[in-house]
């Protein structure tokens, strides 16, 4: 039996300034969207040419609060090909939330408090 990791969930407040950031940020932009007919749900999937993951962002129209997301002690880990880039674009976005120096990453935030592990490419492997 083989499973496959195909998406990972974040439930978001407002999804096109999450739309803007993660295309900003990360290079993800939308592949699809399912919106209810009733207007209580968008979902979107986003993702990038360097994987078939997709990331989906949830709004919910009877959610408007922030999300609880408790210690957040969780996050989503990319490789970047340009560490250097990648760090000024997210300095200058004001994103950085911690830096491991001594492990050579650093964790951004999303809109919504969300972390996002950014990792030099050459520690893939």
């Amino acid at each position: 039996m083989r499973f496959k990791m195909v998406h990972e969930n974040f439930n978001v407040t407002d999804i096109e300034r999450s739309l803007d950031f993660y295309e900003k940020a990360l290079g993800l932009k939308e592949c699809r969207r399912k919106t209810a007919d009733d207007g209580s749900y968008i979902i979107v999937f986003i993702k990038n040419d360097e994987s078939e993951f997709e990331l989906e962002l949830t709004w919910l129209a009877e959610h408007p609060q922030k999300y609880d997301l408790g210690e957040e002690e969780f996050h989503l880990a990319f490789h970047v090909d340009d560490f250097d880039a990648a760090h000024k674009l997210h300095e200058e976005m004001g994103c950085i939330a911690f830096e491991n120096h001594e492990m050579g990453i650093y964790f951004i935030t999303d809109p919504d408090g969300y972390w996002l592990e950014v990792i030099p490419a050459d520690e893939e492997k």
